[in-house]
């Protein structure tokens, strides 16, 4: 008879994974995908800058290519909103009275209120919407949401293009307090950039985040004194609670809409704005922006997956 031996297999072990581990560490290879240090993706981020640039023209550019009228619409669209909300609230609910040079009133509130209102918006739909670019390239995702706030940026210069003109064609002169409106902007943009990369981040784990906006920003947009002056509301219902009248003043949409109007507008006296302001325009741009650039960056590796 013939004897048959069952020997099992023989495995050759690995090495161990300290010392893989320590094999990529001396080539300097990473884990793919994964989250790099903060101050590394804020060097990853600026080396990016010309790309964030040039998708942000891009996509201004490429908004309105199959209409006629091209670029015209930059202006042409909040202006027509202006219009529309003079003739709603301005002349049918007669907002307008007791707020001297009413239409640059409205005008800039509506130009600076747009500017938030496009970039949260966007800024929902900017890993959502460019899925594929996020699966097919490596690159820092708070491109996309910072990408987005430049257009709406360069979107709302257009349109102060058009409210310088309408300034002084009311007959508001020309002053040095204009040059307020840089540093406004600037804080604006800070914020809008933050809040649109916390919603980012939220609608790229539930895109329907999206259908709910819309209607968040409306009520926001109704609270913000776009369409008619706080104060002049305040001082009617000198009865309300404290806290009432403080979180109407600390809005942030409305911070920056009054800054800006006090930088144009010289009917806009600094008696009307809330105590505080710049600090709190600063505070707001700081707690947005660092915070939402933190939170966005915390998912980095997540974006695109699932």
């Amino acid at each position: 008879m013939s004897q048959v031996l069952h020997t099992p297999p023989r495995t050759q072990a690995g090495p161990p994974a300290d010392d893989l581990a320590a094999l990529a560490a001396r080539h300097g290879l990473t884990v793919s995908g994964a989250r790099p240090s903060l101050p590394q993706y804020i060097r990853q981020l600026w080396a990016r800058r010309h790309f964030i640039t040039a998708f942000a023209t891009a996509k201004l550019t490429a908004q309105y290519s199959q209409a006629k009228l091209g670029q015209i619409w930059q202006v042409m669209t909040p202006l027509l909103n202006a219009a529309v909300y003079y003739f709603i609230f301005g002349v049918l609910l007669q907002t307008k009275k007791g707020v001297p040079d009413y239409i640059p009133f409205l005008v800039t509130g509506v130009f600076v209120w747009t500017f938030t209102q496009s970039s949260i918006m966007s800024g929902t739909r900017a890993i959502s919407g460019n899925i594929g670019l996020v699966r097919a390239l490596h690159f820092p995702r708070a491109a996309l949401p910072i990408s987005y706030c430049l257009q709406q940026l360069q979107q709302l210069l257009f349109s102060m293009a058009a409210l310088v003109f309408i300034l002084l064609g009311v007959g508001v002169p020309p002053a040095t307090s204009w040059f307020l409106a840089v540093p406004a902007l600037l804080l604006q943009f800070t914020f809008n950039a933050g809040v649109s990369m916390i919603l980012a981040r939220v609608g790229a784990k539930t895109p329907d985040i999206a259908q709910l906006m819309p209607f968040v920003l409306r009520t926001w947009m109704y609270i913000s004194g776009v369409m008619w002056s706080i104060d002049n509301l305040l001082s009617k219902h000198s009865d309300w609670p404290a806290w009432a009248t403080d979180l109407l003043r600390a809005n942030p949409a409305a911070v920056y809409i009054d800054l800006m109007r006090f930088a144009l507008i010289d009917t806009f006296h600094a008696s009307q704005l809330p105590p505080h302001v710049w600090a709190w325009a600063t505070g707001w741009a700081l707690l947005a922006g660092v915070g939402g650039f933190i939170y966005f960056w915390k998912a980095e590796e997540t974006y695109g997956r699932g």
